[in-house]
């Protein structure tokens, strides 16, 4: 179970890439499983003590395993993390335009995977040793600014038709169609949905699905978790449990309104196809998340 948990806020020349960071301690006296939901984001976990596995159902080769350091995603589907012992480190989460120019390469080679530190970037590997060393959130914290800072004085930025495709799609929770945003940025729609894939890990209508479930997810988990909203998908609460997985009936929201009210809301079609999506990005419907009474530490 988490036993502290501590926000740090970057330097605000950085909140356009990171908009805080999340320390956290926890301890298992035996096998702690989370069910953590998709997104079109990436994971940045440099933790230190009991290490962990990271599995995706779908196909045994895309995880992590025995790592208490690594990145994960973006992901098109939901995929369950393993703990025991006691464990403390920092979460960071980015925006994939984040990512892509922090990290220096594509995020192609990271969709729908997890990579331990170490096998990826020696400067995390590093960075994950030092503020291991460090006495207090503080000092991790002021750490991981300099060097996420001198990371960004050493990488290139991101192609500018892309960045504009990526606002696009995320600043109207996945609206635009990829017809529009080719259009928008001057590109055909074959061009930007290979540019995009590439660079971003996973194409621009798969991340607009994402992007509109995340923004149901955060609704369900708001009155759940308290999780707050941000451009960099901000962290809520680990938490999560076994889905119940024949619950398809209508129940009713958390906090008012039933779940028709919600897939109109987020701009599905209907409850049905809001409980499609629930079911194949968080493993759940929501109405069984909303019994849990917590979610995964992955955010909406």
């Amino acid at each position: 179970m988490l036993t502290e948990a501590v926000i740090g806020l970057p330097d605000p020349r950085l909140r356009r890439y990171v908009d805080r960071y999340l320390g956290y301690r926890e301890q298992a006296a035996g096998p702690l499983v989370r069910r953590e939901a998709a997104g079109a984001f990436v994971v940045l976990i440099l933790g230190w003590g009991a290490p962990l596995d990271v599995t995706d159902p779908r196909a045994a080769d895309r995880g992590a395993h025995a790592t208490n350091a690594f990145l994960a995603g973006p992901f098109d589907g939901w995929c369950a993390t393993r703990t025991a012992g006691g464990g403390a480190g920092v979460q960071v989460l980015l925006t994939a335009p984040a990512a892509r120019r922090l990290l220096g390469l594509p995020l192609g080679e990271l969709a729908n995977r997890a990579v331990p530190v170490d096998r990826l970037a020696g400067w995390l590997a590093r960075l994950r040793d030092e503020l291991a060393g460090l006495p207090d959130w503080a000092g991790r914290f002021a750490r991981l600014d300099a060097a996420l800072a001198a990371r960004l004085a050493v990488t290139g930025p991101v192609d500018a038709r892309l960045l504009r495709a990526w606002r696009l799609l995320d600043g109207s929770g996945g609206g635009p169609g990829v017809a529009a945003l080719a259009e928008e940025v001057g590109w055909s729609r074959r061009h930007l949905a290979v540019r995009f894939r590439r660079e971003f890990g996973l194409p621009p209508k798969t991340v607009a699905r994402l992007l509109r479930f995340q923004r149901a997810y955060a609704m369900v988990g708001h009155t759940l978790v308290t999780a707050p909203t941000g451009d960099a998908h901000p962290t809520a609460r680990p938490g999560g449990g076994p889905a119940e997985a024949g619950d398809t009936h209508p129940a009713t929201r958390p906090g008012g309104g039933g779940w028709a009210e919600l897939a109109a809301r987020c701009g599905y079609y209907d409850q049905s196809h809001l409980i499609r999506e629930f079911r194949e990005f968080a493993g759940a419907t929501p109405a069984a998340l909303a019994r849990q009474g917590s979610h995964s530490s992955n955010p909406g």
